[in-house]
């Protein structure tokens, strides 16, 4: 492939390399994930849908990575609403569609599977939201945590309930609201 490019004239690009880091945080050890596209992904290392850290991602700190555990380690503090990075998750047309709606929950409220189905205008897909939500890739900064049950009820998180509640709980209180239970 690269002998033909250069046979063209065409300029051959290598392929994207995904750098990873980890780091320990309030919640536990996270590992943040990217490219030259953008953030791939944020997870915490015991997470359910996170295969592990690929044998061929390099473990280095790039200013991406560095720039995405500056603003995790400020939102874990209290300090930040909103993230300013690239993002680069990679899934089905459906989840990314989903991931975008996620994107519109503002820090301190929350609402529910059903509410995501509606704004897509697929009002029965109340499961394979809850399942795209379930596979986000970027914890914390595509905030699935802010998702709830029909009832307001604390349902799945693939980070585990109890992070889910503390997250909840700590926008609540940054926002000058309360979360019940």
């Amino acid at each position: 492939m690269e002998a033909v490019a250069q046979l063209r004239g065409d300029v051959y690009l290598e392929e994207w390399r995904m750098h990873v880091i980890e780091f320990a945080t309030v919640l536990g050890q996270t590992i943040v994930a990217g490219d030259e596209q953008g953030l791939a992904g944020v997870w915490f290392q015991d997470q359910r849908h996170f295969a592990g850290i690929e044998k061929t991602w390099i473990h280095q700190e790039t200013p991406l990575l560095r720039a995405a555990k500056q603003q995790l380690l400020a939102y874990f503090a209290g300090e930040l609403q909103q993230f300013e990075l690239p993002l680069a998750p990679k899934g089905t047309a459906f989840q990314e569609r989903v991931w975008q709606a996620l994107q519109g929950i503002d820090y301190g409220f929350t609402c529910s599977y059903g509410d995501i189905a509606h704004q897509l205008n697929q009002p029965k897909a109340v499961r394979a939201v809850g399942a795209a939500v379930g596979k986000n890739p970027l914890s914390i900064i595509i905030p699935c945590h802010r998702v709830l049950g029909s009832q307001q009820q604390l349902t799945g998180y693939a980070g585990g309930l109890d992070r889910k509640r503390w997250l909840l709980n700590l926008e609540q209180r940054q926002a000058g609201l309360i979360l019940k239970g």
